[in-house]
């Protein structure tokens, strides 16, 4: 049986069915499950939110998973990466409020920046030598500049509404990602 770690919603839990119907794996994808069985098939999927799944991989609990590259770069999990599969594509980026003039990204020095992503946001301002103080949140980062809670973000931008509708422009791009 292999045990394949999917994610339990969103796009990248869409498009990992999509491809597995298009190889004639019918799977149980009841939503209120976290186990489901491809019928006809040695198949067994494990629905996770989708930072665990490197992580379930690394430790051996599933074979293989399909994953964002992003979460296996922030958490650094010992994977290999078999192959890209052109879905799921986005980018993680920062952003700035749209009444604040950009200048480069010595704007951000020393300012504070919201994240659910410390650790790619820390190497990259690592590798540029910037000094700022990283916020982390786990959920509605593009709030944080508004609320107080810091002067930026750094998050998945896939169309760039969310951040529009937040007030927020995007001005850097440092990671780009979809599924593998």
């Amino acid at each position: 049986m292999i045990r394949l770690a999917v994610q339990s919603k969103g796009r990248l839990n869409e498009e990992s069915l999509k491809l597995l119907k298009d190889a004639g794996i019918e799977v149980d994808d009841t939503k209120r499950k976290f186990i489901g069985k491809a019928s006809g098939f040695p198949l067994e999927l494990l629905y996770l939110r989708d930072d665990d799944i490197p992580g379930v991989v690394a430790d051996g609990s599933a074979d293989i998973g399909i994953v964002g590259l992003n979460e296996i770069a922030e958490t650094g999990a010992d994977v290999e990466v078999i192959r890209k599969l052109g879905f799921g594509k986005c980018r993680l980026s920062l952003a700035i409020p749209k009444s604040m003039e950009y200048l480069g990204l010595e704007w951000f020095e020393g300012k504070s920046i919201a994240t659910s992503y410390p650790s790619i946001l820390r190497c990259f301002l690592s590798s540029q030598g910037i000094l700022s103080d990283i916020r982390e949140i786990r959920g509605s980062v593009e709030i944080a500049p508004a609320a107080g809670i810091a002067d930026s973000i750094f998050d998945i931008v896939s169309s760039g509404g969310t951040l529009v509708s937040n007030g927020l422009k995007e001005v850097e791009t440092v990671f780009e990602s979809s599924g593998v």
